[in-house]
């Protein structure tokens, strides 16, 4: 008799839906497929993104998502990564050339999620929100004429 109680907690990962559709895709890389997987779980339970799907990215050979942070947004692609895999900018080139935004997830060995947008060129950040001045050259000045 084998039902869901039975099974290990690992093993639910294996048969949930999401997991099933990334084996699908014939990714060989199962420890990618797994972060996929987290990052899935994540975007869509978490985060509560819409329309997330599931991409096998053939010159990769990685699984990538697609989704929607909230209605009416731009479709993004996010591409999981184990925390300890390198990336080539060549491989970044390939997920930006499909035309979405792209943010990088990187995967720790603990489920860590980290998210970085990633661009298409430098992108000038925005300037400082807040009521800031700048006080170290004021103080310098002050220190001069005090001599």
């Amino acid at each position: 008799m084998s039902d869901m109680s039975e099974t290990s907690p690992q093993n639910w990962i294996l048969l949930h839906p999401a997991y099933q559709l990334m084996k699908k895709l014939e990714v060989e890389d199962s420890e990618q497929m797994h972060a996929a997987f987290l990052v899935y779980m994540d975007l869509t339970e978490v985060r509560r993104w819409k329309e997330v799907s599931c991409v096998k990215s053939p010159e990769l050979q990685l699984v990538l998502l697609e989704g929607t942070e909230k209605e009416d947004s731009p479709v993004q692609s996010i591409l999981p990564l184990p925390v300890h895999r390198s990336l080539s900018h060549k491989s970044i080139r390939h997920v930006l050339d499909r035309g979405f935004p792209m943010l990088l997830c990187a995967v720790a060995s603990d489920s860590t999620l980290v998210y970085q947008r990633m661009t298409d060129g430098l992108v000038t950040p925005d300037p400082p929100a807040g009521p800031f001045q700048d006080a170290g050259r004021r103080q310098h000045r002050k220190r001069r004429q005090q001599r």
